[in-house]
């Protein structure tokens, strides 16, 4: 411990680190020739600028967020053990609020992993990293994921703009097992299948848990869209609810093959149809048809994946609830998603309102609402709280 590198705050910029925040940025650090070679992902000693020590961060000299606090004790010793005892708090968390092991099991700062998330699939887990700290970590996550769950199956996937930040390339690598079909999971008392090798993230997105339930006790007897569909969690979930009929639309084949796997599974294929098209064209195209929907549902990907795309994205927002509230029927229900970060949900609000007056319609919003709680949020951290859901009925 003894050799650790250290680096120091900059005079007087303490401030958001003793008050919770978990990182620390490059502007922030004295940037000395020799703190600029400490290797990214190293175990460095944080210290304030008069060299009292405030703990232990993962440290990366190439990314605006240099360090990443892991904990406040100078002196632990960072192994697999370490990490075991963080994994057993967050499983013992989610074991009491979800109750099947089906989750995420691992959310990053708010859970003390930063930048690495960890969903839980039964006997399959996925570690997907962000971060050039907890990519040298992951041989200690892998062994202390054996240690408490004895797994079939550790994935390591990584890829998408977080990690080109940090200097790494994407990954995609099993750590135990093998895994060549998809994986099962069960969600609300539905069965749904992830594609952890080759779908988006880890394969499933357990964020919208709840807020599928939402949508599912308001679907009895009416008609949806599932827009941005993936794996058809919304569909499938409105349908089982008695759902008389769900539109799946996805831009993906793969996706919409499990989808229609899925429906069968559940006893709704009948129910459901699909299409594959960009959601933007397959809205527009729609709402000159006057195809109208009961629920209309529209997840999309993040329209804003850093600052510079804010006044883009927000212009995408406000499109896709004119095009999505065109969709809807008199007195129905639109949801629209962002899992953007970088979209405040003051704004997101503002422009998702303005893309429905400009319909000429008029909406009360019924539910705000944010990702399911086993992806917690870091207080310090208002980045973590990433997912707004706001429920609309339409008249």
């Amino acid at each position: 411990m003894s050799k650790r590198p250290t680096i120091h705050l900059k005079a007087g910029e303490d401030r958001r680190i003793l008050g919770g925040h978990p990182w620390v940025y490059s502007n922030e650090l004295q940037m000395s020739p020799e703190v600029k070679a400490i290797a990214p992902g190293s175990i460095v000693t944080l210290r304030h600028a008069d060299g009292r020590p405030l703990g232990l961060a993962l440290f990366n000299p190439k990314s605006l967020i240099s360090g990443r606090l892991i904990t406040r004790d100078p002196a632990a010793v960072i192994d697999a053990a370490f990490w075991q005892a963080r994994l057993e708090r967050a499983w013992k968390l989610r074991e009491r609020m979800i109750g099947v092991p089906f989750y995420r099991l691992a959310h990053a700062e708010a859970d003390g992993l930063p930048g690495c998330v960890i969903d839980r699939y039964g006997d399959v887990f996925v570690i997907d990293v962000s971060s050039a700290g907890m990519e040298q970590q992951i041989p200690h996550l892998g062994a202390a994921i054996d240690a408490l769950f004895n797994p079939r199956v550790i994935l390591v996937r990584g890829d998408g703009p977080a990690r080109e930040l940090e200097g790494l390339a994407p990954a995609s690598h099993l750590l135990k097992g093998s895994l060549d079909d998809a994986v099962a999971l069960q969600e609300n008392g539905a069965e749904f299948l992830s594609d952890p090798r080759a779908g988006q993230k880890t394969g499933w997105f357990y964020d919208q848990r709840d807020n599928r339930a939402l949508i599912a006790r308001l679907a009895a007897g009416r008609t949806m869209l599932d827009a941005y569909c993936y794996m058809g969690g919304f569909a499938i979930q409105a349908l089982r609810a008695g759902a008389t009929s769900a539109l799946a639309l996805d831009r993906s084949a793969p996706a919409l093959a499990l989808a229609k796997r899925a429906a069968v599974i559940n006893g709704v294929a009948d129910q459901l149809q699909t299409r594959q098209s960009e959601a933007f064209e397959a809205l527009a195209e729609m709402s000159t048809a006057r195809q109208r929907f009961d629920i209309v549902v529209a997840d999309p990907p993040a329209f804003v994946k850093s600052r510079k795309d804010f006044h883009q994205g927000a212009k995408a927002y406000r499109k896709l609830a004119r095009l999505a509230a065109q969709c809807v029927a008199p007195d129905g229900i639109l949801m629209l998603c962002s899992c953007s970060h970088n979209m405040p949900a003051d704004e997101f609000l503002r422009q998702t309102h303005r893309g429905i007056q400009e319909t000429g319609r008029h909406a009360r919003l019924l539910y705000h609402t944010g990702a399911a709680p086993d992806h917690p949020v870091h207080p310090g951290l208002p980045e973590s709280a990433y997912l707004k859901a706001l429920t609309f009925a339409i008249e």
